[in-house]
């Protein structure tokens, strides 16, 4: 299946879970309907300079960003790094946020899979 930019849904949220400005997800695909793997999201998400996500966790779910383009700040369980193209960090069972501290737009690949059952 093969799917262009024009077809992905897309939403925009404010202050998302208490980070500043707004973030723009852009879903690639759709859990369920359209997957049959664990994955529950597999989005593009745009962030402006100085937005960004609060913290958060994914308790029994592991969480992916990739780095596509700009400069981005990650809080992952109080070790906080900067991330730039290319760069990728797993997360999931901790406390973790992004925030955009760059000039340009930050553009990140996420997605969030739940952890196998035993």
């Amino acid at each position: 299946m093969i799917r262009k930019p024009e077809a992905f849904r897309s939403e925009v949220r404010e202050n998302m879970r208490g980070g500043a400005g707004s973030v723009r997800i852009e879903h690639l695909w759709e859990p369920g309907s359209e997957m049959k793997s664990a994955n529950r999201m597999v989005s593009r998400l745009i962030i402006g300079p100085g937005c960004g996500i609060g913290p958060h966790r994914h308790d029994g779910e592991d969480e992916i960003f990739y780095i596509l383009q700009g400069t981005a700040e990650v809080d992952d369980d109080g070790s906080c790094r900067i991330l730039t193209v290319g760069d990728t960090i797993l997360t999931g069972d901790a406390a973790h946020s992004i925030k955009n501290i760059g000039d340009d737009t930050l553009v990140v690949l996420a997605m969030i899979s739940t952890h196998k059952p035993n």
